[in-house]
């Protein structure tokens, strides 16, 4: 199976989805591109290429951990998406699933965060369902300290898809170890304890010891 994820920041997906990714590419040995679009510092730490290069280091070595070996980090503005042209986005996005080819797309969750509903508007124009389109399967995923500060009235996340990662939570987990510039105390959403504590909730409502929840925004079977 192909899959293709996209993130706004360094350490999106790994929040949202460390374990189900890792279960796509180091379990089931599925082809996983990972595309995080921004520069993911620039906002806050202008100027500072160190830190650019620091986190960009940090992803590259968490992909690692997940099995992630085509992983391509962008450089469009860090929280700044919506300032960008629609169109231009879109190009973005259109080049890695003409590349890929994916059956499968992950993406943030158009929430609280700018940058996460202008890249989901994107991802949903790319993966519009036109004859020929290779994606049957379009989901959204939710980073932690993101997501669930999003007001109910703004694009709430009600999951409706779950994924059973207990086999991969401490990968997961030693995944988000590498984000030195992104990892707080708990109780922080972006900690250890609280990641845990999220997987081990929605495990928890579904029946399994620990789970990612998603959204499906859509899925076309062949029966």
């Amino acid at each position: 199976m192909k899959v293709l994820v996209f993130a706004a920041h360094p350490d999106d997906e790994v929040l949202g989805m460390g374990g189900t990714l890792c279960l796509h590419a180091a379990e089931q040995g599925d082809k996983v591109r990972v595309v995080c679009v921004t520069d993911g510092s620039s906002s806050q730490y202008p100027g500072n290429e160190e830190v650019r290069e620091r986190k960009n280091d940090e992803a590259q070595q968490a992909a690692r951990v997940l099995g992630v070996e085509d992983y391509v980090h962008l450089d469009l503005p860090d929280m700044r998406l919506d300032t960008l042209a629609h169109v231009d986005l879109n190009r973005v996005v259109e080049q890695h699933v003409h590349e890929v080819g994916p059956e499968v797309v992950y993406t943030p969750h158009p929430d609280v965060n700018l940058d996460h509903r202008a890249l989901f508007d994107s991802v949903a124009v790319a993966a519009r369902p036109t004859p020929g389109q290779p994606v049957r399967r379009l989901l959204t995923y939710a980073p932690t300290s993101s997501t669930e500060w999003t007001p109910a009235a703004t694009n709430w996340f009600v999951p409706n898809w779950f994924v059973d990662v207990t086999a991969t939570i401490e990968r997961k987990l030693e995944a988000f170890a590498c984000f030195e510039t992104e990892r707080r105390d708990y109780p922080h959403p972006r900690s250890d304890r609280a990641l845990r504590a999220h997987a081990e909730f929605y495990g928890a409502t579904v029946g399994c010891e620990y789970a990612e929840p998603f959204v499906l925004v859509r899925n076309i079977e062949h029966v």
